[in-house]
């Protein structure tokens, strides 16, 4: 085989497992994730820079062990804790599971809602149709057809990296601030570290875990495919945490230098954009907050209604007739309605519940990932692809790491 025969098979190849990583990563940056972004950079300008290269290689690593495992065994995350630890252990996570997402999903309506108003259309329009649009698309749809809307959605994070540019940002201070670490005057500070977590909590979520192992047992990827699909995981995990700097660059720029530390919502950033950088940076921040919304709006509550059937040992997936798999399509249907409906409610503390969502799901964290490394270094399930010592060591910190922030933090709300 010829070399360039050689490059067009490996292409056709990742082409064709295309898909789980790359979404997966790119629905992290949802609206609650904008929020953390933009609040990391109007609080603290580039400073925060600093969290993008580490955060990116542990998603990559925690990211293809799912995709490993969703290869290597053909089952979901949910499923192989059930029949390795057991029901009760599997009931307890799931409820903590479906607590975490349902704030998340809460979260992404209310990201439609306040992108959609920043257009002058009133929630009260905009967050039912989009349930209608959402639930019409997964319910209606296949595995396929649901995939490349989906991919289609992740291209249109473009948007945020233009903004960034468009921002005019001190190109030199943002890439000093990513490759050096922060004074240790900074750790003395309550809300940076609760930032601190709060930006992790985002970036490498529980929720990624159970669905990216889902989608590629849905998707059909086998142990033949697994280096493309690799591939679709950096790229992916690469890509997002692209997105995520130009976010906090954007708002450094801007909200930061000119004193505008407090963000209400992610609408905010964009809106005091506009009069900074201009209307086509505000135009884009908008879009790229409605598009990420709507995106995270179909995917968080799917991959929970995965995670809980899988964990129950009930029929899920999109390939699946309502008939074949109604208690998965009905638990879907209940979390976007009842995550919509909260968002209609006056006056409901959006801002708290977005920021506490995410810290939530950095506390919720380090336990999933220790199921995780408890399975797929288990040789009689994964045979010769259990972990090699280097992703142990990377998982293995990233655990702990996240638990020691997520300790510290608790112990500053307790100590007022």
């Amino acid at each position: 085989m010829t070399a360039a025969r050689r490059w067009r098979t490996r292409i056709i190849l990742f082409l064709a497992v295309l898909g789980p990583g790359f979404i997966t990563a790119n629905v992290d940056n949802d609206a609650g994730g904008i929020l953390t972004y933009s609040q990391a950079g109007a609080q603290f300008g580039y400073t925060l820079l600093w969290t993008m290269i580490p955060i990116t290689l542990a998603l990559i690593v925690v990211q293809e062990m799912c995709a490993r495992m969703g290869a290597v065994t053909g089952k979901g995350l949910s499923d192989l804790i059930r029949e390795e630890f057991g029901l009760r252990v599997t009931f307890f996570m799931l409820v903590l599971l479906v607590i975490v997402n349902f704030g998340n999903v809460i979260t992404e309506f209310s990201g439609i809602a306040g992108s959609m108003q920043l257009f002058h259309i009133s929630k009260y329009l905009s967050v039912p149709i989009c349930v209608v649009i959402v639930w019409a698309l997964v319910v209606k749809g296949d595995y396929k057809s649901v995939e490349k809307v989906f991919l289609t959605a992740s291209v249109f994070y473009i948007a945020y990296i233009i903004a960034g540019v468009l921002s005019r940002p001190d190109w030199h201070t943002a890439l000093v601030e990513t490759v050096r670490l922060p004074p240790r005057a900074a750790w003395s500070t309550k809300s940076y570290i609760y930032m601190t977590v709060g930006v992790i909590g985002t970036t490498i979520t529980p929720w990624m875990q159970f669905y990216l192992q889902s989608s590629i047992v849905e998707k059909g990827v086998s142990v033949r495919q697994y280096k493309a699909s690799r591939l679709d995981v950096i790229v992916g995990s690469i890509f997002t945490d692209v997105v995520a700097w130009f976010i906090v660059v954007a708002c450094a720029a801007t909200l930061y230098t000119h004193g505008i530390r407090n963000i209400a919502d992610p609408s905010d950033a964009a809106g005091a954009m506009k009069p900074l950088a201009g209307d086509y940076a505000f135009i884009l921040f908008a879009a790229g907050l409605f598009n990420a919304s709507l995106f995270a709006a179909s995917i968080l509550p799917l991959s929970t209604a995965y995670t809980v059937c899988e964990g129950l040992g009930l029929e899920s997936g999109l390939d699946k007739s309502f008939k074949e798999a109604r208690f998965f399509y009905w638990f879907y249907t209940l979390l976007l309605a009842a995550g919509a409906a909260i968002v209609l409610i006056p006056n409901f503390p959006l801002v708290r519940f977005s920021i506490l969502s995410q810290v939530l799901n950095g506390v919720l964290l380090p336990v999933v990932l220790v199921f995780m490394l408890s399975l797929i270094n288990k040789y009689e399930l994964m045979g010769e692809y259990t972990n090699s010592r280097l992703f142990n060591t990377i998982a293995w910190l990233t655990a702990i790491i996240v638990t020691a922030l997520s300790l510290v933090w608790m112990w500053n709300l307790m100590h007022g």
